[in-house]
Formats: C-alpha cells, sequence, structure tokens
C-alpha cells in the first residue's frame, strides 16, 4: 500500500477515513462493504462521487471558455502517458484534481484529524497520491481482499450507510465516458465535439492525427474505464461489470439518506480544485 509516512496496521488505532471508489460494487457487495470497513476500524467511510461532482464543475467551467482542444486529466496513466510521449499536449490536459484528490481535499477539511485513505481500483493512484498533501494513504483492493480473508471477516447485513457527501449520479463515474455524461457539457459542447477513448493507444493514434473539430477527450486508460482497472477481480464482461454499477445507481437513489450526509455545493467552494500548471 502506498504511503509517505508509516504504514498501515490493522485493526486501526487512530482516526482514519476510508475514501471508496465508486467501482468497488464490481468487486464487493453492498452495503455490507461499508461493515467490513468499519470492522477494519475506519473511523468514517466517504464515497468520491462528490467530489467527482466538484471537479465536474471546474470542468464544465474550463470547456465553456476555451476554444482549444482539452484532455480529461482524472485518470494518472493518461497524464503520465501524455507527459512522456506527447509532450506539447500537457498545455492540453484539464488542469483539474481528480476526484480521488478533491475528495481528500474536502475530507481534510471536514476531517482535519483524520488521515486519509484512498481504497482504489487501479494500483497508478499510488504514485499520484505520493505527489499529494492530501491522500496519506492507498489501499488498492487486492490489498483490502486480502486484508478481508486474514481477520476472517464475513459480509454480514448492515445498514450502515456513508458517512457524509452523499452524491448520487456521479456513481457511475468508473464507467468509459461518464466524467463527458455527467458534467452536463451538452449544455457548452456538441455531440461531436466530444470524443471518448479507452486505452493509451486509442489515444496515441488519436495524437497523432488529431481531428480539429473535437474540443474535449474524455480519456480512460483501461477498457470499459475504472471497471476494468488493474486490481479488478471481477473478470466477467464489461457489460456486466457496468450493471453492477448502474444497479448500483438505481439502488442509492431509493435510499433514504439524511440531508446531513449529503454533499453540499455551498460547503466546498471555498476548496480549490485546481492544479498548478507546475505539476505537469
Amino acid at each position: 500500500m502506498a504511503n509517505k509516512k508509516n504504514s498501515l496496521d490493522f485493526p486501526l488505532k487512530g482516526k482514519y477515513i476510508a475514501m471508496l471508489a465508486p467501482s468497488f460494487v464490481v468487486d464487493f457487495s453492498y452495503p455490507e462493504i461499508l461493515s467490513i470497513l468499519k470492522k477494519l476500524g475506519f473511523d468514517k467511510i466517504v464515497e468520491l462521487t462528490f467530489g467527482a461532482k466538484m471537479i465536474n464543475r471546474e470542468y464544465y467551467r474550463i470547456l465553456k471558455d476555451s476554444k482549444e482542444l482539452k484532455i480529461s486529466s482524472v485518470c494518472p496513466v493518461v497524464v503520465d502517458f501524455i507527459q512522456k510521449n506527447f509532450p506539447d499536449y500537457k498545455k492540453n490536459l484539464v488542469l483539474v484534481d481528480s476526484p480521488m484528490i478533491s475528495t481528500a481535499k474536502i475530507c481534510k477539511k471536514f476531517y482535519p484529524k483524520h488521515k486519509t485513505v484512498f481504497i482504489s481500483p487501479c494500483s497508478f493512484k499510488k504514485d499520484e497520491a505520493r505527489q499529494s498533501n492530501y491522500v496519506d494513504f492507498v489501499l488498492d483492493y487486492n490489498e483490502l481482499r486480502n486484508l478481508i480473508y486474514p481477520f476472517k471477516i464475513k459480509d454480514s447485513k448492515s445498514k450502515i450507510q456513508f458517512d457524509k457527501f452523499y452524491n448520487d449520479y456521479t456513481k457511475i463515474y468508473p464507467i468509459t465516458g461518464a466524467l463527458s455524461k455527467t458534467a452536463h457539457l451538452k449544455k457548452i459542447l456538441k455531440k461531436k465535439e466530444i470524443k471518448v477513448l479507452e486505452g493509451v493507444v486509442a489515444l496515441r493514434d488519436f495524437l497523432k492525427k488529431p481531428v480539429k473539430r473535437f474540443r474535449f477527450l474524455d480519456v480512460t486508460s483501461c477498457k470499459g474505464g475504472c471497471i476494468g482497472g488493474p486490481c479488478i477481480q471481477n473478470k466477467s464482461p464489461l457489460f456486466m461489470r457496468k450493471r453492477k454499477v448502474i444497479n448500483y445507481l438505481k439502488r442509492s437513489l431509493k435510499e433514504d439518506i439524511p440531508d446531513t450526509k449529503k454533499g453540499v455545493i455551498s460547503k466546498a467552494e471555498s476548496i480549490s480544485f485546481v492544479k498548478k500548471e507546475e505539476i505537469f
């Protein structure tokens, strides 16, 4: 597991907040996973969905005023690929945090004494976390599975909910093209101006022969998006994994979520989700 200080010892002692990527439903049961995380010692559990909502607002703002091609920067593999292979396009990367970083910033505001632990379908998020002052640890899905079994933690029926920052529609964020779908870009861009790409090969081919009509590239490095991440154990066809995420969204719409747990935009507006250009 990635960290910048000490390693994590389970069960956790102290105040830790688990930041769960919404792709978790592909590999773990909901809401049972929340009970498991509590038993591992996490004091708070949040999902990345509100952080995703906040960066969507930044993408909308930037793309509304931009006339040049912009490339999504939520995937660290995509950012690294462009830096190393197409440096002329670094200026086209959207200078906005990923959902992991944005959620960590929100958590640090509301829970300043907690250590943040991102639970991820992607091992490459560890490199991104090392460059951040907001994410203290990254625990990938493989590492989480390995933790569950030695501690003999079993799924149990639970009514536990996420602690705070609840948001529903961005639960589909792990699916290819979800950023452009959930950021309401159709209000400012034509459909023909948005290009959704899967994999660095597709990105490479496009950048070698760019099509001028496109104003936004919504790119993920994995087939299917994060539901195809390297730490996903579920090897069922991508359409079945996608269905799990969609069903999770449908279920969430029926849940009774207290207002105190919902993500309120005004409470996060004081936080900057814009990256400094020099990090690219």
